[in-house]
């Protein structure tokens, strides 16, 4: 059984779809990414699983625990690190943190010791006592990170953790990212930074619409299907679609240049040489003027908008 299970999730405003049967499970020590376009139902999602948002059907469960109706101490379990900052300015970098393991009933000398324990882990310890107000952008997103491990959360959810900060604290954070997961933590990960989610992840759910539209593990989102050989030709986009059609894709580069993928085949090198071969005998047919071939294995962005398609949102 997972820490957490997510299972058919929905939920609508005005009428409108914002999860449609989400599905979805964590492990302890699991970093769980979480993709998806702005609107795709991701931060739904993530406040369905924090107890923040009643969904209209279907459940959460912690550690077999149903979230609804759950006890303020098993609520615990959980730790939310929302995106837009949660901290006070008029206060310093400690008095934050102290206020904060208070709200979750952290008390005595528990407190200190986690207040302590917690500015080293986000390498503040040297501005603890300087107020907010005068911290870098990457000072107070560690910083937000740092109030939701002060009650040492077994499961954490992480709504965009390194938006604007800079490299350094960026590193810094996807390195303690990765060592709550070695410490047996379960890790929900939103980001809109793939090289991030292919860095740190063990698996990946990509949601548009509030659908699961897939889900699984680095190579097995960037399965066969999602590596190709690219030949871009000298010839009008309209000239090759029939010619090509069931066999590979035209995508217009310019009036008069095309790229013609062909993705590689499930059945081995072999079948996709062969239709190599006979994509490259119809392009000559139509008379096209080959400019340049290349293999290509594409990244987590890549199927990421194959997916969810290259449209602007908004």
């Amino acid at each position: 059984m997972s820490l957490l299970e997510v299972s058919h999730l929905k939920k609508s405003f005005n009428g409108k779809a914002a999860l449609d049967d989400l599905s979805f499970g964590v492990d302890a020590g699991e970093i769980f990414g979480l993709l998806g376009p702005n609107g795709a139902g991701k931060s739904t999602a993530m406040m369905a699983v924090a107890g923040l948002l009643l969904a209209d059907a279907g459940s959460v469960r912690i550690e077999g625990q149903s979230l609804n109706g759950a006890h303020r101490q098993q609520r615990l379990i959980l730790g939310l690190v929302p995106q837009e900052l949660a901290v006070y300015p008029d206060l310093t970098g400690r008095e934050n943190l102290e206020f904060f393991a208070s709200i979750y009933g952290v008390r005595g000398p528990r407190l200190r010791q986690r207040v302590d324990g917690v500015v080293e882990q986000i390498g503040l310890a040297e501005h603890a006592r300087r107020y907010v107000r005068e911290y870098s952008g990457g000072m107070k997103r560690r910083l937000n990170f740092g109030a939701g491990l002060l009650h040492e959360p077994r499961l954490l959810i992480l709504d965009e953790p390194t938006v604007g900060v800079d490299p350094q604290s960026r590193a810094h954070l996807l390195d303690s990212v990765q060592e709550l997961a070695g410490r047996g933590i379960a890790v929900i990960y939103a980001s809109h930074y793939m090289e991030e989610v292919e860095a740190i992840c063990h698996r990946v759910a990509i949601i548009d619409r509030g659908k699961l539209l897939k889900m699984g593990t680095r190579e097995e989102l960037l399965e066969a299907q999602y590596s190709s050989i690219d030949v871009r030709v000298a010839a009008a986009e309209s000239s090759l679609h029939d010619r090509v059609a069931g066999l590979a894709e035209v995508h217009p580069l310019s009036e008069r240049e095309c790229q013609v993928v062909v993705r590689r085949d499930r059945g081995g090198d072999a079948a996709t040489i062969k239709r190599l071969s006979t994509v490259l005998d119809r392009l000559a047919g139509a008379q096209a003027g080959l400019l340049a071939i290349e293999t290509r294995k594409h990244n987590l962005e890549q199927v990421f908008l194959d997916l969810t398609g290259r449209t602007l949102r908004e």
